[in-house]
């Protein structure tokens, strides 16, 4: 599969011809930040997002935010026309990955985008074909998508597969069913928050996309056979404790 990159550029001929030189990569557009924002918030495989810095309705910077906020985890270049050092700055600041100046030297954006890129790159990005292929594809987009709320129909269609088939093979290959995998990767994102973060239990049940305090509670002690505040007084004084 072919990495996904989203443009958010208010400027159609230049989105067009950004989608010209990044032949061989799947591209997404959205012509302003609510837009952007939209599409990130669903579920999706996006890799990197190119950010326009100057936009109506919303500044691009403002969007970098928002973005970091949603995935903080995702690549993002931030797209100039102005030579600022400033804007530079506030594109780093805003944990951006790099910045580019407008008009783009092809082959040194084409640079950026590949190094941007190699630098997030974590197994399974990459698939080839085949029904084990489709089921890691999926398993990643599962992964990817931990915090949205996503159906056995959403996965199914992303590995070009029918649900009822998708179901049943899902449960051959990965050994567990499609619900039972989601949670279990929802539960091991809760135990890293746990032991590792400072969020309130409140705070991760929002991050994991739950629509209220006690639904998170109710799973994680089913899974976990203790609520969260238990585990995290338990495996947060261990993940703190300085070896001897």
């Amino acid at each position: 599969m072919a990495y996904q990159i989203l443009i958010v550029d208010d400027d159609a001929d230049f989105r067009e011809e950004l989608r010209h030189c990044l032949e061989g990569y799947s591209i997404i557009e959205a012509a302003n930040g609510p837009d952007a924002l939209s599409i990130l918030k669903k579920p999706n495989t996006i890799d990197l997002v190119l950010l326009d810095a100057v936009m109506p309705m919303i500044p691009g910077m403002e969007v970098l935010r928002e973005i970091k906020k949603i995935k903080p985890s995702l690549a993002i270049i931030v797209l100039t026309g102005q030579s600022s050092k400033d804007i530079a700055i506030d594109a780093l600041k805003g944990h951006a990955d790099d910045y580019i100046e407008k008009p783009i030297h092809v082959p040194e954006f084409l640079e950026t985008v590949q190094s941007t890129l190699a630098a997030k790159a974590v197994k399974g990005f990459v698939y080839t074909h085949g029904i084990h292929a489709k089921i890691e594809q999926a398993k990643h987009f599962i992964e990817r998508n931990f915090d949205k709320k996503i159906t056995l129909e959403d996965v199914a269609g992303q590995a070009c597969l029918s649900p009822k088939y998708f179901s049943r093979i899902f449960k051959e290959i990965a050994g567990q069913g499609f619900n039972e995998y989601r949670l279990s990767v929802k539960t091991t994102r809760a135990c890293e928050l746990l032991k590792t973060s400072d969020y309130t239990v409140t705070e991760i049940a929002d991050r994991l996309g739950y629509q209220n305090l006690e639904s998170f509670i109710r799973m994680f002690e089913k899974t976990m056979n203790a609520s969260p505040t238990q585990y995290r007084q338990k495996n947060q004084k261990k993940h703190l404790k300085k070896p001897s």
